[in-house]
């Protein structure tokens, strides 16, 4: 049995039963109840219509637990006017579930929990294992923000900038466990991308495929992390690459350009240098621009600040770093690099110390460490 096959049809049955009345909560239940079903029948005995089984077993399950709880008379009235399950409608749901999952009520750690478990398709405990958490906790926040959203309904648009928001929260998530969060964000965001038409959407699916390309290069074999100028771009994944920059540049043809279309630009010019050294810095500090200019986010100016570091020199790169808050994630990275690029090797050691003891992972922080230890020993000469 294709596992791939469940984790697809899974939100489109889930939308199906919710469209007949079935509150998302109870809805998501009986499809998880219909997958241990299929995951137990299907080996010995395959259906010819997997989608049409699941909604006609989902349905059974809910009735099931309809008409034993007394204290939901109401939904057994629905039950006696719903016709009966046949065959599988034709009309998607799927996309109602992303709006559904990505709800701003939800935090945005259940947003994507919820996400994973209905849209995605995977069970609580591959969840947990990804985010290396007990699967009680998971199932606790799970549970949570199903009765949150349970008594939503759609008669608007949702926020497509809240459903890509969520989705690239589990991209940027890691891979932990049994589960790559990367290559599932990647998944549902091609997912949502053949369902909807929009620049931002498919602007965030090249932007996933153009970082996914680096993952092979990003840490060598013991685990260590490897800086973009430092990694070997033989092994970056070229069909990845050139697929995220079809993707931009038919994003970008539509005119309507967005924060997430930019950061794909970026990342295309990163990919298109054989060389650390034929980087074009001078275009990507353009592109910084036009993101600052999107967004007016501090974590984008400070991007911005390497660029222009890598473009007009190390000072230029600092005075562009001058006017941010010297708090933000990964500011004393920055102007350590910076500095050291200047010639301030005293002042770049002691700013990566500082940097280490503030990062946000085991990699980082093993990696600004060295960096610090490199330049002390440099300057003990």
């Amino acid at each position: 049995m294709d596992e791939a096959v469940l984790r697809t049809l899974t939100p489109a049955v889930i939308g199906i039963l919710v469209r007949r009345g079935v509150d998302f909560a109870t809805a998501e239940d009986a499809v998880q109840d219909a997958l241990v079903e299929a995951v137990r029948a299907w080996p010995t005995d395959p259906p010819r219509d997997p989608k049409g089984w699941l909604v006609a077993v989902s349905w059974r399950k809910f009735l099931d637990v309809a008409r034993a709880d007394t204290a939901r008379r109401r939904r057994e009235a629905l039950v006696e006017v719903e016709p009966a399950p046949g065959p599988s409608e034709p009309i998607d749901d799927t996309l109602a579930l992303y709006f559904l999952c990505a709800h701003p009520s939800l935090t945005p750690a259940s947003a994507v929990a919820l996400t994973l478990r209905a849209v995605g398709g995977l069970t609580t405990r591959q969840i947990a294992r990804a985010y290396l958490v007990p699967e009680t906790t998971m199932a606790q926040r799970i549970s949570r923000a199903k009765r949150t959203v349970s008594g939503v309904r759609f008669n608007q648009p949702g926020d497509v900038g809240t459903v890509l928001r969520v989705l690239y929260l589990v991209f940027n998530e890691g891979y932990s466990g049994d589960v790559d969060l990367a290559a599932e964000a990647i998944r549902l965001t091609r997912q949502l991308a053949a369902r909807i038409r929009h620049a931002e959407v498919a602007g965030l699916l090249a932007l996933m495929l153009l970082h996914h390309a680096r993952r092979a290069a990003r840490t060598t074999a013991d685990g260590r992390l490897v800086p973009l100028a430092e990694q070997d771009r033989s092994r970056w994944d070229t069909r990845l690459i050139a697929e995220g920059v079809q993707v931009l540049q038919n994003a970008l043809a539509r005119d309507r350009l967005g924060e997430f279309q930019a950061q794909a630009a970026i990342a295309a010019l990163h990919a298109d240098a054989r060389t650390a050294e034929e980087t074009d810095w001078v275009q990507i500090v353009e592109w910084y621009d036009e993101l600052v200019r999107l967004t007016d986010s501090p974590v984008a100016r400070l991007n911005r600040a390497v660029a222009v570091g890598e473009a007009d020199g190390p000072r230029a790169g600092l005075a562009a770093l001058a006017g941010l808050d010297p708090a933000l994630p990964r500011y004393a990275a920055v102007a350590a690099y910076l500095h050291e690029r200047d010639g301030d090797l005293p002042i770049a050691a002691r700013l990566y110390a500082e940097a280490a003891r503030s990062a946000p992972s085991l990699p980082e922080v093993e990696h600004l460490t060295r960096q610090a230890a490199r330049l002390n020993a440099l300057l003990r000469r």
